[in-house]
C-alpha cells in the first residue's frame, strides 16, 4: 500500500490529499528516508511524520484493506510517539495565549512591563 493511503486509512490525515502534501514536503519519513507519496509500505516498517507541531512515531503492525474506524486503527500501527511532544505542545498553546496579533500597534506600557518581567524571568 502506498503510503499516503496508509496515512489516510489509519487517520493520521483527514483526507489522502493532505496526506500527499504532507510527504510531497518532507514531513513523512520512513526507516529513517524521507519518502514520496507513492513508496510503499509494508509490515513492520517504521514511519515518522511531523504533523501540529508533534513528530509523530509509529510502526505498521499490518495493511488495512481500507480507511478504517478510529476503534480499528490499533490493529494496524503501534504508536511509539514518546509523551513528551505532547507535553510540549500544552506549553506551546499556553505562550500563544499572550501573543499580539499582528497590525494591533505598538505594546502598551502595560504590555512592555509584562514583556520585561517575563524576559527576566527566564534569563
Amino acid at each position: 500500500m502506498r503510503i499516503d493511503k496508509y496515512l489516510w486509512c489509519t487517520r493520521y490525515y483527514k483526507t489522502r490529499t493532505l496526506a500527499t502534501t504532507a510527504c510531497k514536503k518532507g514531513q513523512v519519513k520512513v526507516n529513517d528516508d524521507v519518502v514520496k507519496p507513492s513508496r510503499e509500505v509494508y509490515p513492520q516498517d517504521r514511519i515518522e511524520l511531523r504533523k501540529t507541531q508533534i513528530n509523530y512515531k509509529l510502526k505498521v503492525n499490518d495493511i488495512p484493506p481500507n480507511r478504517v474506524s478510529a476503534k480499528l486503527v490499533d490493529i494496524y500501527r503501534t504508536d511509539l510517539t514518546p509523551k513528551e511532544a505532547f507535553e510540549a505542545k500544552e506549553l506551546l498553546k499556553y505562550s500563544k495565549d499572550y501573543y499580539r496579533k499582528k497590525g494591533t500597534g505598538r505594546p502598551t506600557k502595560k504590555d512592555r512591563r509584562d514583556i520585561d518581567d517575563f524576559t527576566i524571568e527566564n534569563d
